[in-house]
């Protein structure tokens, strides 16, 4: 944020009251949200009342006297968009931090209302992940909101960097939000490697930067979104991680301005800030914003107000878990869910992946009634002995996070796998698509499958 003072600017040089994370004074003329520097510090408005002014400081009043100068910019915070946001790492106030030149182009102000219903279109194009545990069972839709579950030990910012590289959208707008250092340069490392830097554009907080900070990126990250899906009409996929460090920012800012928390200390407006960002998820006429975001939990509480309040803002979710039989993190069948996938499974995919879909899920659910079996020393009958090695396989060769194939080559895998431990009738697949898509050579007789 730059702390040059615009010309014939009124300066005040009175605060009233200063907290650990906010100042007051009386000011006249001065809009909600509006910027302003406090002592050269970037800070915000974030209450009116009468003409008493309280500013949000986002590197902290550590150090603020009575008696610094305080200008109001006159704007609310912006982003230079343009062609020039291709490729670049930019910190909250969307300057550069890859030593790339300074944006240029239009200001637009961030943080703006969701889009105008008028403008949505349903959601009807497929956007894919490249990971099967996500394209095969949780297909996503452009315009689509969905959060990532994740324990905070899990690599999630390995899956949404690889995500980044096999997704089939036109544009990729990262948000990080307290990012290590090591994440941070893991990301930047990926694209780079890749040589994919043209079609992504990362907003970067980390831990050494002030958390109040963080709460600019998802605001930051949209409205590079709506540029490119409205002025070149791109399908984007915006990521965010980690959102629960969002939350905490929040956290920390009720907490200092001396208001009442709501449940696990979070805001009671916490609700209407993370549905203010999530609800620019839009399919519009050709251009669209899709959300994945990550949300970490806390000793996989998935009742915390974080995940709570997502889950009802959101259009379902995907769970990371670890699978300790093959020692491998997955996408969690019975735990995930994306709630638009009818819109694209069979329409934009291949005829036979509903049904594969549900085949494959059902099996797996009877080989976690078999585990169960199992563990409390009950005897297994063959078709559960069958039905744990294909949950081995299916675990291992779809719902492993690391595999990275195209939806046929997923479908192709799965009927691959029903054939070779189970029988045609068993499966439960309608008779023309068996016909015409179970694997040749494979034998009906399954008391032999080792």
């Amino acid at each position: 944020m730059s702390t040059e003072t615009p010309a014939f600017t009124k300066v005040y040089t009175k605060l009233e009251q200063i907290t650990r994370a906010t100042c007051t004074l009386r000011a006249s003329g001065i809009m909600n949200e509006e910027m302003a520097l406090v002592d050269g510090r970037p800070a915000q408005v974030v209450r009116i009342q009468n003409d008493r002014v309280t500013l949000q400081i986002f590197p902290g009043t550590q150090g603020v006297a009575t008696d610094v100068d305080v200008v109001f910019l006159g704007e609310p915070p912006t982003l230079r968009v343009g062609t020039d946001l291709s490729g670049r790492f930019l910190d909250a106030y969307g300057h550069p931090i890859d030593n790339g030149p300074e944006l240029e182009g239009k200001k637009m102000p961030i943080g703006g209302p969701s889009v105008n219903p008028v403008r949505r279109r349903q959601p009807s194009e497929l956007i894919t992940t490249g990971i099967a545990g996500i394209d095969l069972n949780n297909t996503l839709v452009t315009g689509q909101k969905i959060p990532f579950f994740a324990d905070p030990n899990e690599p999630f910012n390995q899956v949404m960097a690889t995500v980044a590289l096999r997704s089939g959208a036109d544009r990729i707008i990262l948000g990080g939000i307290g990012l290590s250092n090591d994440d941070y340069l893991y990301y930047r490392r990926t694209f780079e490697d890749a040589g994919v830097l043209e079609r992504i554009t990362c907003f970067i907080n980390t831990t050494d930067d002030p958390p109040v900070e963080r709460l600019l990126i998802p605001d930051m990250v949209t409205t590079a979104a709506e540029y490119f899906a409205v002025e070149h009409k791109e399908k984007v996929l915006v990521l965010l991680t980690d959102m629960t460090l969002f939350c905490d920012a929040l956290s920390i800012v009720s907490n200092r301005m001396d208001q009442i928390p709501s449940k696990d200390s979070m805001p009671g407006s916490l609700y209407s800030d993370l549905a203010k960002i999530y609800e620019k998820a839009v399919q519009f006429g050709e251009g669209s914003i899709t959300i994945i975001a990550v949300t970490t939990l806390s000793g996989g509480d998935i009742t915390h107000a974080i995940p709570d309040n997502t889950g009802y803002i959101t259009e379902g979710q995907l769970f990371l878990r670890q699978n300790s039989d093959i020692a491998k993190v997955i996408v969690d069948p019975f735990r995930s869910l994306s709630r638009l996938k009818q819109l694209v499974i069979g329409k934009k995919t291949r005829e036979d992946h509903g049904q594969v879909m549900n085949a494959g899920v059902r099996l797996y659910a009877d080989a976690a009634n078999a585990k169960t079996k199992q563990e409390n020393g009950f005897d297994l009958s063959d078709y559960d002995e069958r039905t744990l090695r294909f949950a081995l396989d299916y675990a291992r060769e779809l719902l492993a996070i690391d595999v990275n194939i195209d939806i046929d080559r997923m479908l192709d895998t799965s009927w691959k796998l029903f054939a070779t431990y189970f029988s045609k009738e068993e499966v439960g697949i309608k008779e023309e698509l068996v016909k015409k898509h179970w694997p040749k050579g494979h034998t009906d007789d399954k008391d032999t499958v080792q």
